[in-house]
């Protein structure tokens, strides 16, 4: 019997709303027949500095949930599939998700990431706000592991709604707005496709070692 497609949605969260999205993402991909691992990156405080103690864990942000692992190399190297998702930055992805994706710099050498599916998610304070800016810095790291990107596209109704082919993005319009019907439906549909092609690439990865 073929085990279930494994999918990491790994992901930093300020104020919850990333979060929010994240964990919308990893129940669809689990109601598509997915194993998946909900995972989220150090916070500031938490990244490593040489030659400095680590303090003591601070509280959670507001609007954050506890008890979600905390990101690791491994979650990503035991993936068929990886969801990466940040709050925007100056349209760029946070510094503690870039922190993350430079600590794969050792299996990237091996070539361990690649082959694998790839697909992001981002938010924003204002509307539009730099997402796509940030989903498409997230894309071209993609393309440096080797992955396979599999974007949401305009592939049904819920897109041409939501308006991002690149992947599912919100806007809190100055944390007014909460994740809503439009951008939980968008989180869905690009769970259930990466779900679906990281599916069809295992499958015919299988098929070519027989």
């Amino acid at each position: 019997m073929i085990r279930p497609v494994r999918l990491a949605v790994v992901y930093h969260s300020a104020t919850g709303t990333v979060e929010e999205m994240a964990r919308e993402l990893a129940e669809s991909a689990e109601k598509a027949g997915a194993e998946v691992r909900l995972r989220k990156v150090a916070g500031i405080g938490e990244l490593p500095v040489p030659g400095v103690a680590r303090p003591a864990p601070a509280a959670a942000p507001s609007g954050t949930a506890l008890g979600v692992p905390q990101a690791a190399v491994d979650d990503v190297l035991w993936a068929d599939a990886v969801i990466l998702g940040s709050p925007t930055r100056f349209g760029n992805v946070s510094a503690q998700l870039k922190h993350f994706l430079d600590s794969l710099g050792e299996p990237w050498r091996k070539g361990l990431l690649a082959d694998k599916v790839y697909s992001a998610f981002t938010a924003t304070s204002s509307r539009h706000g730099g997402q796509e800016a940030t989903l498409l810095a997230l894309i071209t790291s993609f393309h440096h592991f080797g992955g396979i990107v599999v974007a949401p596209g305009y592939t049904s109704p819920e897109k041409f709604v939501d308006g991002n082919p690149y992947g599912t993005a919100h806007s809190t319009e100055g944390r007014t707005r909460p994740v809503d019907a439009v951008t939980r439906d968008a989180a869905r549909v690009q769970a259930r496709r990466v779900v679906r092609l990281a599916a069809a690439v295992r499958a015919a990865a299988l098929e070519e070692v027989r």
